[in-house]
């Protein structure tokens, strides 16, 4: 029953269905690596080639077990849900693509911000350096201008209102 035959046995069929999938592997990387190498003129004559070369190909699988085909069946359904979903790399992918965008956006936000305060901060020293200006004119006794103090005052009030 379930002894060191049957184990055995079990042993080499996956033995060969590893086989089996390197071939395939093996394969599909030969046929990608000639495809775009025929001259334009031939290559009509190539593909015609290739068809018949992958026909012949497909003769020696049709002999497999009908266990073997409903396996095969089972994984390519598996294989295309699994290309279906996104893999942790591509989901850390975007996740950081996501990150950075937002600190892109954080970042220019913040030196939009720094530029107003800095604009802010020159008009208010401007200001502030006219009206210095102003009331620091002093006569040429070296008395304070009063003239032009009250001006200032006058117009500020006129502009408050």
């Amino acid at each position: 029953g379930r002894g060191f035959a049957f184990r055995r046995k079990q042993k080499i069929e996956r033995q060969y269905r590893k086989l089996l999938k390197k071939g395939r592997k093996v394969r599909s990387q030969q046929d990608n690596q000639f495809t775009d190498t025929y001259p334009e003129h031939l290559k009509h004559l190539y593909l015609a080639e290739e068809e018949m070369l992958k026909k012949r190909r497909r003769a020696p699988s049709d002999s497999v077990l009908s266990e073997e085909k409903l396996n095969k069946a089972v994984e390519s359904v598996m294989t295309e849900g699994k290309f279906k979903k996104k893999t942790s790399n591509q989901k850390a992918k975007e996740e950081y693509e996501k990150i950075k965008a937002e600190r892109a956006r954080k970042r220019e936000e913040a030196e939009k911000r720094k530029q107003q305060r800095e604009a802010a901060q020159r008009l208010y020293k401007q200001k502030k350096m006219e009206a210095y200006k102003i009331l620091s004119k002093k006569t040429k006794r070296g008395q304070p201008n009063l003239n032009l103090q009250m001006e200032f005052l006058l117009q500020k009030i006129q502009q408050n209102t």
